[in-house]
């Protein structure tokens, strides 16, 4: 430690204990320095206090104006607990059995809002609350405003996916699908819920390991082609006639077709039922 020395002056009526004694003079140096330090202590005391209370002044400031604004935390907070009563009561309703995940989109940090005086009520803007949405969240209160947050709901259902390639006109075999739980949220051509849905159809385009089947995927495979000869059975209640026919146009299982009675000459309407098969009620 630097101790600055004191120059006595002229006029200095304090005795000079340098000439007296060697002990007097530690003395008199020993007390300038605790002087000095004592001073520099109580000068740094100050300074750390300024700095506190500046420190808690600017954080009084910050709280402050924070309550002054709707944060964007706050808009996602509405938004997320509105949607999770909003997909359940819509699974619920609908009797969909599924899960789901909701993801807010982020808000730009810099959104400010006025505080509002009531509670903030939500409202969605989409058809159904599924896929890309938006939530309205408006402030009703005496200085109203409205925001709208952007959120993704996933619903995560069990649907029928393909286990190995199936090229184009194959009729699906019980080998050929499998259910996998798979976001149906983004799936605008729909799904197959149940196995028995693809079992049995024509594939109409090629499909590899893993895609999704969609109804538009599939078809009935003609069982019935225009020209065949075919059995026509009239059926009331236990009885059942039997006739022969000619089919006037192709027709997949349960399709209407028209068919030509060759006893009577006459064309009537007939479901396919089977290879070769139709039947008419009586």
């Amino acid at each position: 430690l630097h101790l600055p020395c004191r120059t006595p002056l002229q006029n200095d009526r304090r005795p000079d204990t340098r000439s007296t004694s060697g002990t007097g003079f530690a003395i008199y140096y020993f007390m300038n320095a605790k002087t000095t330090i004592s001073r520099h202590l109580a000068l740094e005391t100050r300074r750390l206090l300024c700095a506190i209370a500046l420190l808690c002044l600017s954080s009084t400031v910050t709280l402050a104006r924070a309550e002054n604004f709707t944060l964007p935390e706050q808009l996602i907070g509405v938004t997320q607990g509105f949607l999770e009563f909003t997909v359940e009561d819509y699974l619920a309703t609908n009797q969909i059995d599924g899960r789901h995940e909701i993801q807010v989109k982020q808000l730009d940090p810099r959104l400010r809002m006025g505080a509002c005086d009531k509670d903030l009520t939500a409202t969605l803007e989409s058809p159904r609350p599924v896929g890309r949405v938006t939530v309205r969240v408006r402030c009703e209160g005496s200085s109203p405003w409205t925001v709208f947050v952007p959120a993704q709901v996933l619903l995560y259902r069990n649907v029928v996916t393909v286990m190995r390639p199936l090229k184009r006109d194959a009729i699906v075999t019980e080998e050929d699908v499998a259910m996998r739980e798979r976001d149906v949220s983004s799936l605008g051509q729909g799904f197959l819920a149940s196995l028995d849905q693809a079992v049995g159809q024509k594939v109409v385009r090629q499909m590899v390991i893993d895609q999704v089947i969609t109804p538009v995927a599939l078809e009935q495979p003609q069982m019935v082609h225009k020209g065949d000869q075919v059995v026509i059975i009239a059926r009331s209640g236990s009885l059942a006639v039997r006739m022969p026919g000619e089919a006037m146009s192709d027709g997949g299982f349960n399709e209407q077709i028209r068919v030509k009675n060759l006893n009577s000459q006459r064309v009537i309407k007939a479901s396919v039922t089977g290879p070769g098969q139709v039947e008419v009620a009586m």
